[in-house]
């Protein structure tokens, strides 16, 4: 019986501390490959809504963060947010895309009312981008926007 306890209380043990959850929604498990080494693997990132005032202080907090733009061309020529990369949901796949070569990236997508750029932060996290935030619509957007 005591051997019994002994090994829950271990393997309960073993769980809660192998399971750490990371910023980004990621989380790493570090677990046996069956040959009794210790393997650390990366779990797909999960979904994140954002207001528009956390990605403006996400963007003053960490300047090498990505913004997207999962509008077309021609919407994000009527007016877009300042450095944001122009990536219309429609053309991204199940590839890496070449305009975003770091997985891990901290990357903020938004569209024009946030139907979009939903469906493009989660085309995203499927294909292995990890750190992916959506905000919603420019609508919604009450700071500086660039006309081209």
């Amino acid at each position: 019986m005591k051997r019994l306890l002994l090994f829950g209380m271990t393997f309960c043990v073993f769980i809660l501390s192998a399971c750490t959850l990371q910023e980004g929604g990621t989380s790493s498990f570090i677990g046996s490959s069956g040959d009794g080494t210790l393997q650390n693997s990366k779990v797909q990132g999960v979904y994140q809504k954002l207001t528009a005032k956390q990605a403006k202080e996400r963007m003053e907090k960490n300047p090498f963060a990505v913004i997207v733009d999962a509008r077309r061309k021609d919407e994000y020529d009527t007016g877009h947010i300042p450095k944001a990369l122009l990536i219309p949901n429609e053309s991204i796949a199940d590839a890496k895309l070449q305009q975003l070569p770091d997985m891990d990236a901290e990357i903020l997508i938004y569209c024009r009312s946030g139907n979009r750029s939903r469906q493009a932060a989660q085309k995203l996290i499927r294909m292995g981008y990890t750190n992916v935030y959506d905000f919603g619509g420019i609508i919604d957007w009450p700071y500086e926007i660039v006309r081209s």
